[in-house]
């Protein structure tokens, strides 16, 4: 492991977020004489992003916490396009309306990672379509086109792994990798911007903006990478059996949230207490050495600190709260996940598989089904062996709900309206 004199690298070395670095020793260097600005793009694809996205905040957090500028860049020109980098097809095209609204969302999280402002280590956020869209195509054609060699962009691996597959990247996607060497281009001269960060997906992308650079005259531009990160499982960060984990409150509760890092492995609490925590590093060597039952315990912490972090410290622990009265304690906590379900349906009566998927336990009724014969559905905590079960205001308890439970680890409450 290089040993690296300044205070970002040798935090992102020690706590694991390193895959490679264009120039280690001209970035070491730099770090320390100045204080430096540097950018990470999120490009608008969804109302939130998801965990797979933390690492990326971390890095921007480790950064200005370590005395530099941190630039969040919103994807509003580049989501036009959509990123082709190692997909096998590609991304859907959003209206100009859906990206504006998704920017207006994604907005939300970054706040409680970077402090913003106008100082001269305040983060800034950034839409690249403030230039992007006001580009005319002759003139970007001659002035930055020209820099491109298309035989090199075809020889990078996202875009070669899209071709060895023979699936087809249009001219409009071929493009992207321009566009985002420009923003970096544009963040040098506008913002003095001298680091772009991303996932190990990026490089490409990435060196081509610091080649860019260097044709068109800005100061040297620098690279740094994170590895793509999977569970020890080979599961991909940022999904659930749910679906994805999103980051924004009204999409995923805070309780959810914070289930999906209890339920993290055991071989990678040590890993993600350094990635996703902003704990002293000899706090978690002490947690990672716990073993046995005592490893629960940590995950508790680990879940608690990264749901602090996203959604405060008072959501964090009310949620860890919840899991151990549902838990340990088997009591019916108030702060379960819940749906509302008219009064008068009940009184109907609904259906138990129907109700599953309505409150998005299961996906379909086949599958709710499927639970059902393996023993994991209750209602009440009572188990459900009658696929045709009727739920209904009978089921209603003293504390005026349903308490629905698949398996050991999800719940939602049923309230009656």
């Amino acid at each position: 492991m290089t040993e690296f004199k300044s205070d970002f690298l040798r935090t992102l070395s020690e706590r694991g977020y390193i895959h490679q670095i264009s120039d280690e020793s001209g970035l070491d260097s730099l770090l320390q004489k100045e204080t430096v600005t540097a950018y990470i793009g999120f490009d608008p694809t969804a109302p939130s992003l998801h965990a797979g996205s933390l690492i990326q905040i971390m890095m921007l957090h480790w950064f200005q916490e370590t005395g530099h500028r941190a630039i969040s860049l919103m994807g509003g020109g580049t989501g036009m396009v959509g990123d082709p980098s190692f997909k096998d097809e590609a991304r859907q095209l959003m209206t100009l309306d859906t990206i504006e609204s998704n920017i207006a969302s994604i907005k939300k999280v970054f706040s409680n990672y970077l402090n913003y402002g106008d100082g001269p280590k305040d983060a800034l956020m950034i839409n690249n379509a403030d230039w992007l869209r006001k580009i005319n195509y002759l003139e970007f054609l001659r002035d930055v086109g020209r820099h491109f060699s298309v035989n090199r962009m075809l020889s990078f691996d996202s875009v070669k792994t899209r071709l060895d597959r023979e699936q087809s990247l249009s001219f409009l996607e071929f493009n992207y990798m321009i566009l985002q060497a420009y923003d970096f281009v544009e963040l040098a001269n506008n913002y003095d911007c001298r680091l772009q960060m991303g996932g190990s997906d990026q490089w490409g992308n990435i060196v081509n903006g610091i080649d860019l650079g260097h044709r068109m005259g800005t100061k040297q531009l620098y690279a740094l990478t994170s590895p793509l990160l999977t569970t020890s499982s080979g599961a991909k960060m940022g999904k659930s059996a749910n679906g994805a984990v999103w980051l924004n409150a009204d999409m995923l509760s805070a309780y959810d949230f914070w289930q999906y890092w209890r339920n993290t492995e055991d071989a990678d609490v040590s890993r993600f207490l350094k990635l996703y925590t902003k704990l002293p590093m000899d706090e978690i060597a002490r947690l990672s050495a716990l073993g046995g039952s005592e490893i629960n315990e940590v995950k508790k912490i680990l879940a608690t600190e990264v749901t602090a972090i996203l959604h405060g410290r008072a959501a964090a622990e009310q949620a860890a709260e919840t899991a151990r009265k549902t838990f340990e304690e088997g009591a019916l906590a108030d702060n379960l996940p819940s749906i509302e379900v008219p009064s008068a349906e009940l009184e109907a009566g609904i259906g138990v598989l129907a109700l599953f998927v309505r409150a998005g336990l299961a996906e379909s009724n086949g599958e709710a089904r499927r639970h059902v014969k393996g023993g994991a559905v209750k209602v009440n905590d009572k188990a459900v062996s009658d696929e045709r079960q009727i739920v209904g205001t009978a089921d209603v308890t003293g504390d005026n709900v349903i308490k629905l439970s698949l398996g050991k680890k999800k719940h939602i409450l049923v309230r009656p309206v």
